[in-house]
């Protein structure tokens, strides 16, 4: 029975799955008498106006269920496995890799690396093609699933299978020249290693991935991540700010280009370029319709028109009695922050402090805040005097957990700083200013 369809992990409140009597432990055999091997079989055939399920209860009982449901409704069904069958593994030691330089006794989730297409298509994980066979390749094909996205770095056979530090040599330019006849949308990383895959190589990457354009509809570089758990890995320097100024020109040249041939931008740098570099986010227009997001491209752009639109809200002139706020963030977003900060200036009685926390537990070379723990934030501010309260970006904290990654939790925090905290949506998606200032 195991190796049948899925067994059910959860049900969503309110969900059909609920309506008929499904609980956890049941066991989710077929679908109009098929047996699903996976998710994507299980929503190939969940499609449909009425449905017919096999069930076999934690009791042992067998139900047969037809329901009748909006096409593509869904049953509200949630699986051990997002995959319903294993997650397909990552097999490379890429030598970037972020997952090898964390430390130890983190919690088990954080150490798994996933290198699965049907991830890529439903949740828009970045996946290399080193695990496909061709059975993979053409269910791709076949069902089109797109878009996907493309962990490339460089196109480069050998220099690939180096950083990749693959046993698989493929060619990934042959699997993605496949895709893009069969118009599978794609969109690509590049994680940049100075020295390594930077320069002329970044250069033919460009240019190799523009050539399946409009297939392949946008690239990302991004600066390499490194920790200070680095012992016996492959050595990498650190991106310096003269480095970020020569991937921007690098990139911006290649923008020119790209504009006057194909009307696009198509690659982007991560906003932390900008950052290192010292030079000014973009525009609203130059992140087009923002494809990048999941590779830090434009955040600090949303984070700024949102910002902008606070400009029509009203504020109190004076706040009794008064108010001290603080916020936390990692080294590079702190000139962000006191933008925001200064929305205030005007209310009496309202005070805000920013405090910057240096990355001790992933090392001094990692300044994003979305990588900074409960403990870095005690360490910094326990002798600190915060006020009325703490802001915490919602980057830093598991989502719907409210768990740092060192498996501090809020309340840890709050009860050991004395102080209350409340979770901010990091890009000030919806957030009204007033939100800010309720304790």
């Amino acid at each position: 029975m195991g190796e049948q369809g899925g067994t059910v992990e959860k049900v969503k409140a309110g969900s059909i799955a609920e309506e008929i009597g499904l609980i956890p432990g049941d066991h989710l055999v077929s679908i109009n008498g098929k047996i699903f091997r996976d998710i994507l079989d299980y929503k190939y055939l969940c499609a449909g106006e009425e449905i017919e399920v096999h069930v076999i209860k934690t009791n042992g009982e067998e139900w047969f269920i037809v329901i009748e449901k909006d096409y593509d409704e869904d049953l509200g069904i949630i699986f051990k496995s997002p995959t319903i069958s294993p997650v397909k593994r990552c097999y490379n030691k890429c030598v970037f890799c972020f997952i090898d330089q964390m430390p130890g006794e983190m919690r088990a989730s954080l150490y798994l690396k996933d290198d699965d297409y049907r991830l890529s298509f439903l949740y828009g994980n970045f996946i290399t093609l080193t695990n496909l066979n061709e059975s993979e390749i053409s269910r791709i094909i076949r069902h089109h699933l797109s878009p996907l996205y493309i962990s490339v770095h460089t196109t480069e056979p050998d220099l690939r299978c180096k950083m990749l530090n693959s046993k698989k040599n493929i060619n990934v330019m042959e699997i993605l020249e496949r895709f893009a006849r069969a118009d599978i949308e794609m969109h690509g990383q590049i994680v940049m290693c100075p020295g390594i895959n930077d320069k002329e190589h970044l250069d033919k990457t460009i240019e190799d991935l523009a050539k399946l354009w409009p297939a392949f509809r946008s690239s990302a570089v991004v600066p390499v991540g490194l920790t200070r758990f680095r012992d016996k890995l492959f050595p990498i320097v650190p991106i310096t700010g003269n480095d970020a100024r020569n991937v921007l020109n690098q990139i911006n040249r290649w923008q020119e280009r790209f504009i006057e041939k194909i009307s696009t931008n198509f690659v982007f740098p991560a906003d932390e370029f900008f950052l290192k570099a010292g030079e000014d986010i973009p525009a609203h227009s130059y992140y087009e319709e923002y494809p990048q997001i999941e590779n830090g491209v434009g955040l600090i752009r949303i984070f700024l028109n949102n910002l902008g639109k606070w400009n029509s809200e009203k504020l109190p002139k004076e706040i009794n009695p008064s108010l001290t706020i603080s916020i936390v963030t990692g080294m590079l977003a702190k000139p962000y922050l006191v933008k925001m900060c200064s929305f205030f200036d005007s209310i009496k009685g309202l005070k805000f402090k920013i405090w910057e926390i240096e990355n001790n537990f992933f090392g001094k070379e990692v300044t994003v805040a979305g990588l900074i723990s409960g403990k870095d934030i005690i360490d910094t501010l326990s002798d600190k005097s915060l006020g009325d309260l703490l802001l915490i970006p919602d980057v830093m904290v598991k989502e719907g957990d409210n768990i740092f990654l060192d498996d501090f939790t809020i309340k840890e925090v709050e009860d050991i700083l004395r102080v209350k905290i409340k979770v901010v949506d990091s890009l000030l998606d919806k957030v009204k200013p007033a939100e800010l200032l309720k304790i």
